[in-house]
């Protein structure tokens, strides 16, 4: 079976938010999902919603900062579903501090999530890949990537170099039949932006404020963010490589 006629996606933090929606979305088009993350819970809920709609998905729970651990995961799904055609990192992490604020503990846990994380699978996965001919590899970065954002510093640095690490395998692999491409959302309604605003100490205030920086008015949806995805690896997206896709509703227009 050639790299285009492979159908193996895996998806890593599929156990919520973007993540869950991009498995989902992926499933809907014809892929089998390999789905990763470290909240096993999360993991079995996706799976049962892939299959109770005629998907197939395998969980894999896991730490994506361990370099053992995601290579024996990346063994077994080539075991037990087949060479992935696409690998999404979704899975991060984020941090409201500056960097006068922010811990060597909380500086290493955002960067090991969002770039080690990213890295550990693209390289464990990326042989089978080359061996078939070729593959596509998502990185979901941010808008705190391009630009920087208030009491974001760890976050930033993370993201900024996950578009970098996003350009770098372009460049090297392209000739090889690879693409790699970042898409960069901006505010999102996830659990994560959810527990941010709880966390605020005016919660109300805290999630108007995020809405009105939005040219319309609202967050993106996980879904949207997952369908960019979805096209971005298929085959209408084949001439995007090295891009970081902005996906924010006019947040870094203004």
């Amino acid at each position: 079976m050639s790299a285009r006629e492979q159908r193996v996606a895996v998806v890593t933090g599929a156990a919520s938010g973007i993540g869950r929606a991009t498995a989902l979305r992926l499933a809907d088009t014809g892929y089998d999902l390999a789905v990763l993350d470290i909240d096993a819970d999360g993991l079995a809920r996706t799976c049962a919603e892939i299959e109770k709609a005629g998907g197939t998905a395998r969980a894999f729970p896991v730490d994506l900062r361990d370099p053992d651990a995601v290579g024996s995961v990346t063994r077994e799904v080539a075991v037990t579903l087949g060479t992935p055609a696409l690998l999404v990192n979704v899975a991060g992490t984020g941090l409201a501090a500056t960097v006068l604020e922010t811990s060597d503990e909380d500086w290493d846990r955002v960067l090991s999530v969002n770039l080690t994380g990213p890295f550990l699978t693209t390289r464990a996965m990326l042989p089978l890949m080359l061996d078939n001919g070729g593959g596509v590899v998502v990185n979901v970065a941010s808008v705190a990537g391009q630009v920087g954002l208030a009491r974001r510093a760890a976050y930033c640095a993370s993201k900024a170099g996950l578009v970098g690490l996003t350009r770098a395998i372009a460049v090297d692999h392209a000739k090889d039949g690879i693409r790699c491409v970042a898409v960069c959302p901006g505010t999102v309604a996830t659990e994560w932006i959810d527990k941010i605003v709880a966390n605020a100490p005016d919660p109300l205030a805290a999630r108007q404020a995020m809405t009105a920086r939005q040219l319309d008015g609202r967050l993106g949806s996980p879904e949207e963010i997952a369908a960019t995805i979805a096209f971005v690896a298929g085959p209408d997206g084949r001439f995007i490589n090295g891009a970081a896709l902005i996906v924010d509703g006019g947040l870094t227009a203004a």
